[in-house]
């Protein structure tokens, strides 16, 4: 399967990606259609790549490399902007040297290769399900219709109440999701696996976040100013987007259709949270649960601001080290998972 490799599959033909894309439908799931080839391209990453339909979502081939992951240094070195922002922000919590602050807080330095997969573009919740009003009134809680009638003259874009119901205002539309106590990651796990998917690795995770760069951002070393970031919106129209107040902006920025820019596809036509508040399921090499892209929203809540607050979600090699302290139960509410089909299995059976 060498042409699935990135080095090799990057120099093959249209024609030639389609057949080997034909190749891999044929041994799929029969629920997995191919819909053909896409080229995405972000952070001067650029992929083409192809696309497969499964149940209403969509999935792209990932192809293989062998890469360096973990972050031990700069490669570039953050400009005076970011490093100024740095300094400022974590010296006010007695950290006086910032390389060691992150060093603590990524993934260690290691060689790993990477198989070619189909990695589902978008995140589940793992907690949360979508059901429809009918079905939420014969969940018979006794705040709910309160709640939505509140909620639907109301001005407010999201509400939840705590491990029970949320609230997404959608134009026009509400979304409602329910809480699901009584799931058990093992057998969803298990499920999936009978399906035929399985969830990212860590390793798997930070390949395709960052596409095997080096830097501690997917684009560089140094942040961007000109994001529109989940609970602080548009830097660049902040009075200061150096500004390291508790309070979110979005209240004051918020207000277009711009999208998260962190929510965008990236050079593989993955899509990510973008939350820091929340996590992504990845498992380590032990099947342990290893939470990828957030901290569960620790340092945007001890006022760090948007740079030192981002850095769970917006930085390539972040683990977070308190994690491993939780159970899952306790990550529920804010827990996403992606299926995947490794093709390297898929060739074997």
């Amino acid at each position: 399967m060498e042409s699935l490799q990135r080095s090799v599959w990057e120099g093959l033909s249209a024609l030639e990606k389609e057949e080997w894309m034909h190749t891999i439908a044929r041994q799929l799931p029969e629920q997995m259609k191919y819909d053909g080839l896409q080229t995405f391209e972000r952070y001067g990453q650029r992929t083409e790549t192809g696309v497969f339909a499964c149940g209403g979502q969509q999935f792209v081939f990932v192809p293989g490399d062998r890469v360096t992951l973990g972050w031990d240094g700069w490669q570039e070195g953050m400009n005076e902007e970011t490093s100024a922002d740095m300094l400022e922000t974590v010296s006010e919590y007695g950290v006086e040297d910032v390389d060691s602050f992150l060093s603590d807080q990524m993934s260690p330095v290691r060689e790993v290769k990477i198989a070619p997969m189909l990695v589902e573009c978008r995140t589940h919740s793992l907690g949360w399900t979508e059901v429809t009003e009918e079905e939420a009134v014969e969940q018979d809680d006794t705040d709910f219709a309160a709640a939505l009638e509140g909620f639907r003259h109301g001005k407010l874009n999201e509400y939840e109440q705590y491990q029970q119901f949320r609230l997404v205002r959608q134009g026009e539309d509400i979304r409602i999701f329910w809480f699901n106590e009584d799931l058990a990651l093992e057998e969803l796990l298990e499920e999936e696996a009978e399906a035929g998917f399985g969830v990212l690795t860590e390793d798997e995770w930070e390949y395709l976040y960052g596409g095997g760069c080096r830097t501690l951002f997917p684009w560089g070393d140094s942040f961007d100013y000109t994001l529109k970031l989940k609970h602080f919106g548009d830097l660049q129209e902040a009075d200061d987007p150096m500004d390291d107040s508790t309070e979110p902006l979005t209240a004051l920025v918020d207000q277009s259709d711009r999208p998260y820019d962190l929510e965008l596809p990236n050079f593989f036509g993955v899509q990510f949270v973008g939350d820091p508040y929340t996590y992504e399921l990845t498992l380590d090499d032990d099947g342990e649960m290893q939470p990828k892209g957030g901290d569960g929203g620790s340092m945007i809540c001890g006022g760090m601001g948007p740079l030192v607050g981002f850095l769970p979600a917006a930085t390539v090699f972040y683990r977070d080290a308190n994690a491993s302290d939780l159970d899952c139960e306790d990550l529920m509410d804010c827990m996403h998972y992606r299926r995947m089909i490794r093709l390297a299995e898929v060739a074997e059976s």
